[in-house]
């Protein structure tokens, strides 16, 4: 049977196979999977724990896929947050009909991506829909990370803000990959697990205020977050954001704020003036930070603001991402 029927979900048979053929065998979690619930022992420390659901169409698109991206989402949140990612759960909603090809491939891809930052995915659950009630595939996570020194968000006057690479791939891939407006581009998604990056950048300094993955709602719409959150002004430097020419052109074409564009690859950091150089260089040593950049001040402690200053000289204030830009972007 090389397709996902209704049978496979009713807890038979069937059912079995798909659990032992597909996510024990790609997982490794023999021992888990003879129970209903996964016992482990954790280090003294801070917990973290993030729950995420991804529901990105199309399941596949260039530099990834569903599985990679449940993964590496999942993982990041640990990861700027602070915390060393330890394991996952995952629960998978299949449509009937679905080939169980992909449904490999994706679980391969996350895998391979739990690979990356020693990740055990250790619990899951399968259900499956009526063909033409789930687009497919969907996937909700789970994650659970050991905080060993908590980020203080203490953020001051005159620090520096980071980001480790170019904005808005992700968005763009994702919408090319689509088919529905002619465009074409090999720009590939930034879909990455950034854990490894994230660790040397905090061992490189003990002054990182704060974290974020800048994904739906863009770098404008997590900077503005922390902003309002802990009330400070925030000036970045529009010719400073590293952009791909490709997603430049795209969004010229298209009328879209490149600012605004999910990235499923990138940490954006404030960490204390300092100490701007160490975070650089260790987040450049890594290929998903070889475009890292310093691109903003923090002005002041107060107000809780984000402003932009263009290449004319001229600034203006940025808000969050209002209404709908990209639907189905994760």
């Amino acid at each position: 049977m090389d397709r996902i029927t209704l049978a496979h979900g009713d807890g038979g048979e069937l059912a079995h196979q798909l659990i032992q053929q597909v996510f024990v065998s790609y997982f490794h979690n023999d021992a888990y999977a003879k129970f209903d619930s996964a016992l482990f022992h954790i280090e003294n420390g801070q917990i973290a724990m993030t729950t995420d659901s991804f529901v990105v169409k199309p399941i596949f698109f260039p530099g990834g896929n569903i599985g990679k991206l449940s993964v590496a989402g999942t993982v990041n949140d640990l990861a700027v947050s602070g915390a060393i990612p330890k394991m996952m759960t995952c629960s998978f909603i299949i449509e009937e009909g679905f080939p169980i090809k992909d449904l490999k491939q994706i679980v391969h891809s996350m895998a391979e991506e739990a690979k990356k930052a020693n990740v055990q995915i250790i619990a899951g659950d399968t259900k499956v829909v009526e063909r033409g009630s789930a687009d497919g595939i969907y996937i909700n996570t789970t994650g659970l990370g050991i905080v060993p020194q908590p980020l203080t968000a203490s953020i001051q006057e005159g620090d520096s803000v980071i980001i480790s690479g170019s904005v808005g791939d992700h968005g763009i891939a994702v919408l090319a990959a689509r088919g529905e407006l002619g465009l074409m581009t090999h720009l590939e998604s930034d879909c990455a697990t950034l854990y490894p990056m994230i660790s040397a950048a905090m061992k490189a300094s003990k002054n990182i205020r704060i974290m974020r993955d800048p994904t739906r709602g863009g770098l404008a719409t997590s900077l503005v977050e922390i902003c309002e959150d802990f009330q400070v002004t925030i000036e970045l430097e529009e010719e400073a954001i590293p952009l791909k020419r490709e997603v430049q052109g795209a969004c010229e074409l298209l009328g879209f704020d490149p600012l605004y564009l999910a990235n499923e690859g990138k940490v954006v950091l404030i960490v204390a003036k300092e100490d701007e150089q160490n975070v650089l260089d260790a987040i450049r040593s890594f290929p998903e930070g070889k475009e890292a950049a310093v691109i903003g001040t923090v002005r002041s402690t107060e107000k809780g603001q984000l402003l932009l200053r263009t290449p004319l000289g001229t600034t203006r204030r940025l808000y969050r991402l209002s209404g709908l830009l990209l639907p189905r972007i994760c």
